[in-house]
């Protein structure tokens, strides 16, 4: 029996619907997660979490509830490193697949970009996702499960 689940780090997740409606396509469990600061409605297939506002409370939630096989949806890089740690599979919020190959270069540069940040170099966030991001993050979630659910 395939137990697996999709974890969502849900406090600035901007595909939630997108998220939602690959699960229930594939009949796959969806857990999101979010401080009590952002209200996330639960519906049809998805649970929801509420964890304390302090930082790193939904982060270390997720951490220590998924398993192996796992898939979590997330933007944060420790998060993501901690997942993989746990043979989890992670996308981003745009589709992009963490591998254990790259984290350790993605944190690293994330640690030199703060450290920038600390001394006065500032520079552009991401750009807004778009109704196009929207869609291939979509087709790649749903590739994924798809592509987990035959090798079961």
């Amino acid at each position: 029996m395939d137990d697996r689940q999709i974890v969502v780090d849900g406090d600035a997740c901007p595909v939630k619907q997108e998220i939602a409606a690959a699960a229930k396509a594939l009949s796959v469990p969806v857990l999101m997660v979010s401080s009590f600061d952002h209200l996330i409605q639960a519906g049809e297939g998805v649970r929801t979490v509420q964890v304390d506002r302090s930082d790193q409370s939904a982060d270390l939630y997720i951490a220590n509830h998924i398993r192996r096989g796992d898939v979590v949806i997330t933007q944060d890089y420790g998060l993501a490193a901690l997942a993989l740690s746990k043979h989890c599979y992670v996308l981003s919020f745009r589709g992009m697949q963490f591998h254990n190959e790259d984290i350790e270069f993605m944190l690293d540069r994330r640690h030199h970009q703060a450290k920038a940040r600390r001394n006065g170099k500032h520079s552009k966030g991401p750009k807004p996702i778009t109704a196009e991001d929207k869609r291939i993050f979509q087709q790649k979630l749903t590739k994924l499960l798809q592509d987990l659910q035959e090798n079961v």
